[in-house]
């Protein structure tokens, strides 16, 4: 018999909730079980851990205290490689959004750094304090392909907000650094780095999709006085690529759907690596 494929995802493991990222990935994994697939679910924090990784989850937590932590432990040049060079496929809740992104406000320079990958601007701590943490059931169409459930939508999602960012602005995707963000007071961008092949190029060319938006006329916000209603909607989850985040955390319910949508986002990433591999060696 042939054998099985092992995938192996990581969570960086520097603070914050990534055992709870584990859990939920134990459950989602025995959705995704065919016999010729296995999953090694580890916990990162080292560059040769990091070496190991098919996909990464960056968790909720703390970001300055994990970019912090992974500048002191060399992880963070090879985080960026992870993400921006070779492109594999990399999901940031709350705090991980953060470090996902190209820019982030709210940020006195050099008090931390960014990992990049999405070209979007992040609001750090938009919804106020720990004290002004809220919960809302929102329907989420990407989760469409991922419930059991026979109708066509998804059953909403309990999406659990803490101290939680959002993508305040999307931007033009530009060779080498956002510079006009660079500019900008109290605002953080992250290095430029160069993919490392024509896949990890297309990856990169790839459009930020919002894939869901929280409504400001919830009761929630309406009371919050530190929320700032510029729009209708925030924008709490984008994707670009190989890259996917979100405002909320997903690691802090017992539902697992994100986790099997992203397992499968990542297994189909390995599929077109494959492909692309195997018509590179076939032209040469």
């Amino acid at each position: 018999m042939p054998e099985a494929t092992i995938i192996t995802v990581g969570v960086l493991a520097l603070q914050g909730a990534f055992s709870e990222h584990i859990q939920l990935l134990r459950q989602a994994t025995a959705d995704l079980s065919p016999q010729d697939l296995q999953w090694r679910l580890i916990e990162v924090r080292t560059p040769q851990e990091l070496s190991q990784c098919d996909g990464l989850i960056i968790p909720g937590g703390e970001s300055t205290t994990m970019s912090l932590v992974a500048a002191r432990s060399g992880l963070l040049e090879p985080l960026r490689d992870f993400v921006k060079v070779s492109r594999r496929p990399v999901w940031g809740t709350c705090a991980g959004l953060i470090l996902l992104a190209e820019s982030a406000n709210r940020t006195k320079k050099g008090g931390q750094e960014l990992i990049g990958g999405l070209d979007v601007r992040v609001n750090r701590n938009h919804f106020g304090r720990q004290t002004e943490s809220f919960q809302a059931n929102l329907d989420l169409p990407f989760l469409s392909s991922s419930t059991s459930e026979t109708s066509k939508e998804a059953p909403p999602y309990r999406c659990v907000f803490i101290r939680a960012p959002v993508v305040e602005k999307i931007l033009p995707h530009k060779k080498g650094v956002q510079s006009e963000e660079e500019r900008l007071d109290d605002t953080i961008v992250a290095p430029s780095k160069t993919p490392v092949d024509d896949l990890a190029r297309e990856q990169l060319r790839s459009d930020v999709e919002v894939m869901a938006t929280l409504s400001t006329r919830l009761p929630a916000l309406q009371e919050n006085q530190e929320h700032e209603h510029k729009a209708a909607e925030d924008i709490i989850a984008v994707r670009q690529g190989n890259v996917f985040g979100c405002s909320f955390h997903p690691e802090l319910t017992e539902d697992a759907r994100i986790h099997v949508w992203w397992l499968r986002e990542v297994m189909q990433a390995m599929e077109r690596r494959q492909q692309f591999e195997l018509a590179d060696r076939t032209r040469a």
